[in-house]
């Protein structure tokens, strides 16, 4: 039943009573520490499509947090897990060797932005690949200081939440944290810091004129960390002037540029990693979400010269570059090159023009945003006041899921759009058309 459907079917109440009993197992079982918007328990998927226990199906415009970039269980990415477990499951990477490391670690290498020889170091998840990033730039360097920017999204592990500033409460009772990491405004231009940028760019401004005049040496600063967009901090598409002007004040004093695209790159925005839409080349980039549909693999990839600056032992993992996580990445870039990037693009500036288009029926929609089929509605309680509304966000995330609609909430008051790549322009009108309804519906009373 479930390959047959494109749009939401919902047949029992929402949750269901299979669902519930679960719900009921996971109160008992489960940390309470997990963030659950909403009660959906997932029993299977294909596409862009879930099927709980109860048989009610939902469109996922959520891809398992910009995970599954190839859609639920596609069926060459199944093909691809199953050969290699009956083939090799595991032997350790950074104690052997075996061919699906070394390959995808070249497909990584030709994918990545820059001319320069690349090498990988292969991990178990984004916050990994940001702590792993976060050693070798002072490995490097010698320098100890690291930059973020407020709104940031890095990880939750010790280091990565060091350099993480989306929301206080992943901070909270974990202090103290790594010393001589800091963060610096973002180019947010909807919400600007400094009253509006007009081009320039005063966020970065701040950094330079005041961070290393009155903080910090810059001479003593290993690495700035930005994600090309922000995620976790609201969708966030900065001005076009401000990657490349982050990219020049990071040359001019020997800091190496970071690109976190853990959530943003594999095809997410339209384009392979996300930072080529701005032409500039970080000197580390970060990866894992949907780099292997699903399975659980990470990396950060940087120049040959910067890479081999440690030696055997400095680093290492016991599960990173999992022989069956290496297939399916494998196969991912292969779907990705094959068209799913170019249908990221493509639906994306669809989805993102019919958003548009509800602007002028809903005043509480303050700012479309995005690139690809990364896109973000900032929600607010009219455009004169931009007042944020994080409760009636959170209800509009509540209701869509109501309606058969998954999505999840960034930042303190914007709902983000990130399906898997092989979204139809169909389904994008429905999760549209939910949206609309729900939206007119909170309005309403």
């Amino acid at each position: 039943m479930l390959k047959d459907l494109t749009s939401p079917k919902i047949m029992t109440g929402l949750p269901g009573p299979k669902t519930r009993e679960i719900l009921e197992l996971d109160r008992r079982y489960i940390s309470p520490s997990y963030g659950r918007p909403y009660p959906l328990v997932a029993e299977k998927g294909n596409g862009c499509m879930i099927e709980d226990p109860d048989g009610n199906v939902f469109l996922d415009f959520a891809a398992g947090i910009a995970v599954v970039s190839t859609g639920h269980c596609h069926p060459e990415i199944v093909g691809a897990i199953k050969d290699q477990a009956e083939k090799l499951i595991h032997i350790s990477g950074t104690d052997f060797y075996y061919k699906s490391q070394v390959a995808l670690a070249k497909e990584l290498d030709r994918i990545a932005p820059g001319d320069s020889e690349k090498q990988c170091f292969f991990t178990n998840s984004g916050t990994e690949s940001i702590e792993g990033a976060m050693k070798l730039a002072r490995y490097y360097t010698g320098r100890q200081y690291l930059v973020s920017f407020f709104g940031s999204f890095h990880g939750r592990t010790m280091g990565s939440l060091s350099l993480t500033a989306s929301k206080y409460v992943q901070r909270k009772g974990f202090s103290p944290l790594i010393p001589s990491t800091f963060q610096t405004p973002y180019g947010y231009c909807y919400r600007c810091d400094f009253g509006g940028c007009s081009g320039e760019c005063h966020c970065l401004d701040f950094l330079e004129k005041h961070y290393f005049k009155q903080v910090v040496d810059p001479c003593e600063v290993a690495a700035v960390f930005a994600e090309p967009i922000q995620g976790e901090g609201g969708y966030i598409v900065p001005r076009a002037e401000f990657f490349p002007k982050l990219s020049s004040i990071c040359k001019k004093y020997g800091i190496l540029l970071v690109a976190d695209e853990v959530q943003s790159g594999m095809g997410r925005t339209g384009r392979m990693f996300a930072i080529e839409h701005w032409g500039v080349v970080p000197d580390i980039i970060c990866v894992a979400k949907g780099i292997a549909s699903g399975m659980p693999i990470g990396a950060f990839i940087a120049s040959s010269e910067i890479m081999s600056s440690w030696g055997p032992g400095s680093h290492a993992n016991t599960f990173g570059g999992n022989p069956i996580s290496c297939m399916a990445a494998l196969k991912t870039i292969e779907l990705l090159e094959n068209g799913l990037v170019k249908n990221s693009e493509v639906q994306g500036e669809y989805m993102s023009a019919k958003l548009c288009e509800l602007m002028d029926k809903h005043d509480i929609i303050g700012e479309v945003r995005g690139k690809g089929l990364m896109l973000g509605v900032e929600l607010v309680k009219d455009r004169t006041s931009r007042k944020p509304i994080p409760a009636v966000r959170d209800k509009v995330v509540e209701n869509c899921f109501k309606n058969g609609l998954l999505i999840l909430g960034c930042g303190e008051t914007t709902i983000r759009f990130s399906p898997p790549l092989v979204v139809t322009r169909e389904q994008c009108d429905t999760a549209v058309s939910i949206l609309d309804r729900v939206l007119s519906e909170i309005e309403s009373g």
